[in-house]
């Protein structure tokens, strides 16, 4: 009984260390490559995520990672009737959808990158609405630093549709049919 007692001790102190300790594969319900996040945490010693959405009754409502005692990821998951407008979203929303220095970037969904976060909305009919935004929000990352952009975009570029895919919206494909707009065909 002693070794097996000695063998659980063991791997409760290597499960401890914060080089054993890495980014879950599923962030706030969606799958996603840990390695697309990695640049855009500090670590992932004392993970911890505090979910409150709910996919099946499209709720508006955010999805929180703690990180070392401390908010390193914001997500806000929202559903509405009307699309929205993204640049107004990151500038005039305060600590709700803002990000900072906002521009938008070609993509099939409507989507805003900042230094701090991201912005992506798409039509996506639920119980919610029609419509599904959600704001990527990094609060550790300066305001005034430009370097984590393109990890940022490149992130949201495979997180949105992955987690478009969870909320039961139909298999759509998107195409931009213009500036900033998004046309949508059922694939079912």
């Amino acid at each position: 009984m002693s070794l097996i007692a000695f063998s659980l001790w063991g791997f409760g102190v290597s499960c401890d260390g914060a080089a054993d300790q890495e980014i879950p594969k599923s962030i706030c319900g969606t799958r996603m490559d840990p390695d697309l996040m990695r640049p855009l945490v500090t670590s992932a010693e004392d993970w911890h995520e505090y979910d409150r959405v709910d996919r099946s009754e499209a709720i508006t409502a955010p999805c929180l990672v703690q990180v070392q005692n401390h908010l390193a990821i914001r997500f806000r998951f929202s559903w509405d009737e009307n699309p929205m407008d993204l640049m107004y979203l990151a500038k005039n929303t305060g600590s709700i959808s803002g990000v900072t220095d906002p521009r938008e970037i070609a993509s099939p969904y409507k989507m805003v990158v900042g230094t701090d976060g991201a912005i992506s909305t798409t039509r996506c009919k639920t119980k919610g609405g029609q419509y599904f935004t959600l704001t990527l929000q990094l609060p550790r990352i300066k305001l005034t630093d430009q370097t984590h952009r393109k990890d940022i975009e490149k992130f949201m570029r495979a997180y949105f549709p992955a987690t478009v895919n969870t909320l039961g919206c139909g298999k759509t494909t998107a195409r931009t049919t213009g500036p900033g707009e998004v046309s949508h065909r059922n694939l079912n």
